[in-house]
């Protein structure tokens, strides 16, 4: 529903959902609201693990689910303009029958909308090769909160005229103004793709693998992925999946090459895998030999956010942790639940069923996730505020990917220094000066 997130961590109690189907509707909700003070949740596709897209009280929702038309498609630029309702798959075939692809993918991508993509900064699979999107986005049509559209659907790669105002509402996560329409980029689509999936015996391996693939692969290399023992287990008992490998490993990685020349990259990915197994690095792997195989791989690791949804009510932490160390928040947080006597590994009936980790290599992104029988402040005692102060003695940031939204608002002193918030305040306050648009989120 409208009201809670879906993860059911968050529920809000609002009594009014608004569909508008234009810009200019959305213009006269807010103008609106504004005018009589009532607070609103612009919301997408619903798929955020932070709270941001759900009301805390009895705000309005505004979704955007009837804003889905794309608007326009540049083949000799790869540049799309669209609505901000539009479902990131969709938008994905409909690039890809033009040859291209959408810069970004994650798991939600069946749900989630541009918009909010676009509102919360996402990141996802993709990012090794094409980067963030304050690089891929190149327009944005945004309604403040008074009512006042920003027309800046620019299709220009090079604009260099004053302030970048669009940059300040990627990340923005809808606490500035209403995004109704994207002008984005999107990369040709590779004519040859490869995937393997490798088991690895340590950490410290999967970053030694990563350094030999970023030195054979070189450009080609477009994703670098990761998960433990826990993860795999969850994924091959609620997704149906067998695993490639013929045994278990304590680290999985999945490593994708993109190219137009596939003798050349199927070279480089062969010759990878060779030098991986001679030297020890990785002890089994599989290279995908066609289309179902790549998609049965990546249904791996695609399916672990639900997997772990399946095994219970999962909590969820994405945090950019410096590569070397990034891993060992896992053990550090498994540890101090066992402490606590609330888990103890491979055992049935304790609190704790499982704790795991798993995330992006290339881009020191994490997601520790801790899987319970029931939410309950003994078990968030153990790791809040913990992990955030783990995280930030290690100058790393409490969130990657997913945004601040209501879960990290008061911890965000953990990432930004009192002079940053301070200036993101007086931003808001600027754009927002009444607080209706999506309140006790981000600052």
């Amino acid at each position: 529903g409208f009201n809670a997130d879906w993860l059911n961590k968050y529920r809000g109690n609002s009594q009014l959902i608004l569909r508008p189907k234009t810009t200019k509707e959305v213009s006269e909700i807010l103008k609106y609201c504004n005018d009589q003070g009532i607070a609103v949740v612009p919301q997408g596709g619903n798929t955020g693990l932070v709270g941001g897209s759900v009301p805390v009280h009895d705000e309005v929702v505004l979704s955007l689910r009837n804003m889905n038309k794309i608007r326009s498609y540049d083949e000799l630029s790869g540049i799309l303009v669209c609505d901000a309702g539009c479902v990131l798959e969709e938008l994905g075939n409909y690039v890809g029958e033009k040859d291209h692809i959408m810069p970004l993918d994650l798991g939600a991508k069946g749900s989630c909308h541009i918009g909010g993509n676009v509102a919360t900064n996402a990141g996802g699979i993709r990012f090794l090769r094409y980067g963030t999107l304050h690089g891929s986005v190149l327009g944005l049509e945004v309604v403040l909160p008074d009512g006042t559209i920003l027309d800046n659907m620019s299709t220009l790669r090079k604009d260099n005229t004053g302030y970048d105002l669009k940059q300040l509402f990627i990340g923005s996560e809808g606490s500035l103004g209403v995004i109704t329409g994207v002008s984005i980029a999107t990369p040709r689509k590779p004519s040859s793709v490869n995937v393997a999936v490798l088991g690895v015996p340590s950490y410290d391996n999967v970053q030694q693998a990563f350094k030999l693939a970023r030195r054979r692969c070189g450009e080609i290399l477009s994703a670098y992925e990761f998960w433990d023992a826990n993860c795999m287990g969850a994924v091959l008992k609620h997704q149906g999946l067998k695993s490639p490998l013929s045994n278990e490993f304590p680290f999985y990685v999945l490593i994708e090459t993109s190219g137009s020349n596939k003798d050349h990259d199927d070279e480089k990915m062969g010759a990878l895998l060779e030098e991986l197994l001679e030297q020890g690095i990785v002890e089994d792997g599989a290279l995908a030999q066609d289309d179902s195989q790549i998609s049965r791989m990546w249904a791996m690791r695609e399916g672990i956010p639900e997997s772990l949804g399946k095994t219970g009510p999962t909590y969820k932490y994405d945090v950019s942790i410096p590569i070397p160390v990034l891993y060992d928040i896992v053990g550090d947080i498994a540890g101090r639940l066992e402490s606590a006597k609330l888990y103890s590994p491979g055992e049935t009936g304790n609190p704790v069923r499982l704790v795991c980790g798993y995330g992006h290599i290339g881009d020191g992104n994490l997601h520790l996730n801790v899987v319970a029988e029931k939410f309950e402040d003994r078990i968030t005692n153990i790791f809040e505020p913990y992990v955030y102060e783990w995280v930030s003695s290690h100058r790393g940031s409490i969130s990657a990917e997913h945004g601040v939204g209501l879960m990290k608002r008061d911890y965000l002193g953990y990432s930004k220094s009192p002079e940053m918030i301070s200036y993101m305040k007086r931003i808001k306050d600027l754009f927002d000066p009444k607080g209706i648009l999506n309140p006790y989120k981000v600052v």
